[in-house]
């Protein structure tokens, strides 16, 4: 990957990708930055090392939303192809994504926010899809909000271009937790940690099977998950490392295999 980015910043280290978000003041998402984006996250696909994706944002805010000034007539359909592209690689990532954000949360950037795995707030950050007071939709928004918060609160959210505290967020499920702002970085490292310290390929499994139970029918998804787990998790090193090291009453050790 290239070693300098203009729009964000990347860093890979011990089992952690990390795209940092930098175009202040306040973030916003223009084709060129989400473009950098792009690259980092095709890069990540074929990554097997990576215990997780951190997302977060330079400066006083994750991020204020897509650029208005790229939602011209000439430039709309390069942007949403751009833009969903960031949406496809997401959700083809297979290690478990994390946003850890503050400030101003909104628009695209509060998309791009929620539809990681889990999402790290700031009590001083605010979410919100503004989209419809400028006579469009949040697209996204519109796909995965109805299955974190359900279809009547996802519709409130996305009708009337409300924002919400990070409070609100974490009562209604769009979000996991809220941290004190004094205190943000230090509990949002120490969440990052307890998921660094566990085995690559578990994670991904994990998050592969949570995933098969959320879009297939009960009785298929039990079908498919004991699939996962028979024939994918108990091929692991680390599955069998993990269990002796309960049985032995030590440390497992993994290999991340």
């Amino acid at each position: 990957m290239p070693e300098h980015w203009k729009h964000i910043l990347f860093e890979e280290k011990d089992g952690v990708a990390r795209i940092i978000l930098n175009r202040p003041p306040l973030n916003v998402l223009n084709i060129e930055m989400m473009k950098e984006i792009n690259t980092v996250l095709e890069e990540l696909q074929s990554k097997t090392d990576v215990k997780l994706m951190v997302l977060n944002g330079e400066g006083k805010a994750f991020s204020a939303g897509v650029d208005v000034k790229e939602h011209t007539a000439e430039k709309v359909s390069e942007m949403i192809e751009i833009f969903h592209r960031m949406f496809r690689l997401l959700n083809s990532l297979e290690p478990p994504t994390l946003a850890v954000v503050h400030g101003a949360v909104l628009g695209g950037g509060c998309e791009l926010a929620t539809f990681c795995d889990m999402v790290l707030a700031s009590d001083e950050a605010t979410f919100g899809q503004p989209e419809i007071k400028v006579g469009v939709l949040p697209p996204i928004a519109a796909v995965i909000f109805p299955h974190l918060v359900r279809r009547n609160r996802a519709l409130e959210l996305v009708l009337t271009g409300e924002i919400i505290s990070a409070r609100e967020a974490e009562r209604i499920g769009l979000i996991n937790r809220v941290f004190p702002h004094e205190h943000f970085q230090e509990k949002a490292e120490e969440f990052v940690s307890k998921l660094q310290s566990l085995s690559a390929p578990v994670l991904r499994l994990t998050k592969k099977a949570v995933d098969i139970g959320l879009y297939a029918s009960v009785d298929e998804a039990i079908s498919n998950v004991e699939s996962v787990y028979l024939d994918q998790l108990m091929s692991l090193e680390d599955a069998h490392e993990g269990l002796s090291a309960f049985l032995n009453k030590r440390k497992p050790v993994w290999k991340n295999r």
